[in-house]
């Protein structure tokens, strides 16, 4: 079964963090997709990435680009990995019928917003009833994780 990981932003939004989850998922010679809530949504993150770190580079692409199989980090608001990623990040909401079929799945939300902590819960309930690994880690102070 995938790993599921919650990841809880309380102090840095998702801007801040989504970088530092997808430089470590490279760091191991992975792949990504990250799914987002909406077209829109997928083109802002892209400049996020972008410019994030001036010192730093994050490989990255979307439909927009093309090339998904190129793509170390494919951006997308449709259920697809197109790039062969074994990690999934859920942002914004977007929901996958394909976390099965990934290595790790992470779920991010914002903590700030209670109906994301209500969805987070309910999508907690279902990934257990369906036999996934599920672990919580939640933001510090200083934008790291300490898991729960």
């Amino acid at each position: 079964m995938t790993e599921v990981s919650f990841y809880h932003l309380r102090t840095r939004p998702l801007e801040w963090a989504l970088p530092r989850l997808l430089e470590k998922i490279l760091e191991r010679g992975a792949r990504a997709v990250v799914m987002t809530g909406s077209d829109e949504r997928v083109e802002w993150l892209s400049q996020q990435l972008w410019t994030y770190d001036p010192g730093s580079f994050l490989p990255h692409g979307s439909a927009r680009d093309g090339d998904a199989p190129d793509q170390p980090v494919w951006l997308t608001a449709a259920d697809e990995n197109p790039n062969g990623a074994r990690f999934l990040l859920l942002t914004d909401g977007a929901v996958s019928g394909a976390v099965g079929t990934y290595e790790r799945c992470f779920e991010i939300f914002d903590g700030n917003d209670e109906a994301a902590v209500g969805v987070a819960r309910q999508r907690w309930a279902q990934y257990k009833s369906a036999g996934h690994s599920v672990t919580y880690w939640k933001q510090n102070e200083r934008g790291g994780w300490d898991k729960s």
